[in-house]
């Protein structure tokens, strides 16, 4: 009797384990880039959002998709570089939101103003560890530009923290060098105040804070 329960309780496992629904797969850094970027690129081509009046929306729905796959934090700590730890936590969270805000409003300005059906080829993809590099290559008739992707894994979510245009020009070490510059004569409350400023003079959806 014993051996006839123990068999029923086993089936019965056997079956709770068939049914249960299978762990989701892990992206890929390459896979987490390509759906945002195809989405983007869709919306950039929809012809529903010709048209001035159809701007701010296009901008809201490009922002919405690309924000979440970029690590701001680090971002930002990165190109402020050494002089971060001369930020207040206060200082530290104004400085992320409004570069954050920043770099939407810029980026999305000159994907608005200049795409023109361009593609992107995802050529190929370098990990390690808990890093990795995205190599793709942007097509414009018979021109090409390689822009790579510095990633990392934050809480197992593929995130940019850099990105390296045609001959490896970092956008990171670019902001690091006007940063380091402006930190030298002045503060941080200053560097932010400028960067605030800047964003109001931009004043476009997308450099709203959310």
């Amino acid at each position: 009797m014993a051996l006839k329960y123990r068999a029923l309780i086993l089936g019965i496992l056997f079956l709770l384990v068939a049914q249960a629904p299978a762990e989701p797969k892990m992206m890929r850094p390459m896979e987490t880039l390509q759906g945002p970027i195809d989405q983007i690129i869709a919306i950039l081509n929809d012809p529903s959002y010709k048209g001035a009046e159809k701007r701010s929306l296009q901008r809201e729905k490009i922002w919405a998709i690309a924000r979440p796959v970029f690590n701001f934090d680090e971002i930002s700590r990165r190109a402020v570089g050494n002089t971060w730890s001369d930020f207040t936590m206060d200082e530290k969270t104004r400085f992320t939101a409004v570069f954050s805000q920043f770099l939407g409003s810029t980026y999305i300005d000159k994907l608005q103003g200049e795409f023109n059906s361009e593609q992107i080829d995802f050529d190929k993809e370098l990990v390690k560890g808990s890093k990795a590099l995205v190599r793709t290559r942007l097509r414009r008739k018979n021109l090409e530009i390689p822009i790579d992707y510095r990633m990392h894994q934050v809480d197992g979510d593929w995130k940019i923290y850099d990105i390296l245009v045609e001959n490896g020009v970092s956008l990171v070490k670019n902001y690091r060098v006007q940063f380091t510059s402006i930190l030298k004569g002045g503060t941080p409350a200053q560097l932010i105040d400028r960067l605030e400023k800047k964003l109001d003079g931009q004043n476009t959806p997308a450099s709203k804070p959310k």
